[in-house]
């Protein structure tokens, strides 16, 4: 997924890990929101960032349940990690633009 419609100047290191970060706190909140932490079995999230124009960020997420939650929609709930991970990084983006505008 790429953003687009933002102008920026090109992004600081510390900017770019600091999106990559709230990504991927997003992400992770989401799920620990939706299925307790114990039984959470691998959750690995995975938040990569081109800093060319346009930024283009990648998100992967990776989640394995305990056998007592087979029937839960892991897929889906990956997908839905990965929604909350870019709405919090265009939110990231939005802010930053609003504060380079000042």
């Amino acid at each position: 997924m790429k953003f687009v419609g933002f102008v920026l100047p090109e992004l600081t290191s510390e900017e770019i890990e600091e999106l990559c970060l709230e990504a991927e706190k997003a992400a992770r909140e989401y799920v620990l929101s939706k299925v307790p932490s114990k039984r959470i079995e691998t959750l690995n999230i995975s938040i990569e960032t081109e800093a060319t124009k346009p930024l283009t960020l990648t998100v992967e997420v990776e989640i394995s349940l305990s056998p007592l939650m087979k029937d839960f929609d892991v897929q889906k709930l990956a997908d839905e990690a990965m929604k909350e991970a870019f709405t919090s990084a265009e939110k990231y983006l939005r802010e930053l633009q609003c504060h380079l505008k000042k």
